[in-house]
């Protein structure tokens, strides 16, 4: 390896952390100093209101990437990604509750080989209306996306620089890039971190983020499950209300023939033919959403599997 290759990027997202931006690039700077390794610090300026521009412009070393406007946490991950050339990969939040002397914590478990190394906020030092939602969408991702970590809200992260090849994000899903990359068979761990106390700046999560995660955890239920089967999601649905339908159109037929029923004032005939109507706009829903999939990864020059390793002896 190169002396001048870079070893560490540590990626920050900041809105309006003017009271946090310069210790932050402080505590960072001592963590990153000890470790020894050719490293850079970027800070993404989430459309911030207030000083937190100005006063990282003062900072040195620095890679200061700045949004034109607030377009969100999950876009400021996106872009300090994508600026980054470090072979390891630090994200941590900008309000000093994530502390950088926590660091090497996560080198330490990428070294035992690990892709993936998720902080987990073991004594959480948050207000319980934080606590309880958080709580609460921890239990629905367990029971959803099926990942081995206790806490996707924490940024404290350590990633491979290959884990982002080729990854895009959307919404609200940086806390749930450990199971996005899970899923494409990357290896992921788990150590437990410091949490502080937030002094300066007030937090930036609320209940339309909350609901935005939900949506956004339920998109990622659908790529696990079904995202190289839609077939399988629609088409099953569809064949089950299909026969459900002619099942019941079938029992009114024998009822007016065999019995002699008048079915007039009935409403099972009408749902009978609409579950039979539904059933076949889902299986064809479900062709078209599979020949979408297969564009889509015939378009990014990939297939529904990852490759670690091939070796020639």
């Amino acid at each position: 390896m190169q002396e001048n290759k870079v070893y560490l990027s540590v990626v920050v997202p900041l809105y309006n952390e003017e009271g946090n931006v310069a210790e932050l690039h402080e505590k960072i700077l001592a963590s990153v100093q000890k470790i020894g390794k050719p490293s850079e610090i970027i800070f993404v300026d989430d459309g911030s209101k207030d000083k937190t521009v100005e006063i990282a412009r003062t900072l040195t070393p620095l890679k200061l990437v700045v949004f034109r406007k607030n377009f969100g946490q999950t876009a400021a991950f996106d872009a300090g990604f994508k600026s980054a050339t470090g072979e390891i990969i630090i994200t941590l939040d900008g309000d000093l509750q994530n502390d950088p002397a926590d660091i090497p914590l996560l080198l330490e478990k990428i070294d035992e080989g690990f892709d993936v190394v998720s902080g987990w906020r073991f004594k959480r030092q948050d207000p319980w209306s934080k606590k309880i939602p958080s709580r609460i969408a921890n239990l629905l991702r367990k029971i959803l996306i099926q990942d081995t970590i206790h806490d996707s809200g924490c940024s404290l992260k350590a990633y491979r620089r290959e884990c982002f090849d080729g990854v895009d994000l959307f919404g609200e899903m940086h806390r749930f890039i450990p199971a996005i990359l899970e899923m494409d068979g990357f290896r992921v761990a788990e150590v437990k971190v410091s949490h502080h106390p937030r002094l300066h700046g007030v937090t930036k999560y609320n209940w339309k983020r909350g609901m935005k995660g939900f949506v956004d955890m339920m998109s990622i239920w659908f790529w696990r499950k079904y995202s190289y089967r839609p077939l399988h999601l629609f088409g099953g649905g569809g064949v089950f209300l299909f026969t459900t339908g002619v099942g019941i159109l079938v029992w009114m037929l024998v009822e007016k023939i065999v019995f002699h029923a008048s079915l007039a004032e009935r409403i099972w005939p009408l749902v009978g033919i609409f579950f039979v109507l539904i059933g076949v706009q889902l299986f064809i829903s479900g062709l078209l959403a599979d020949m979408v999939v297969r564009n889509y990864y015939q378009g990014r020059s990939r297939m529904n599997y990852t490759i670690r390793e091939v070796r020639e002896q």
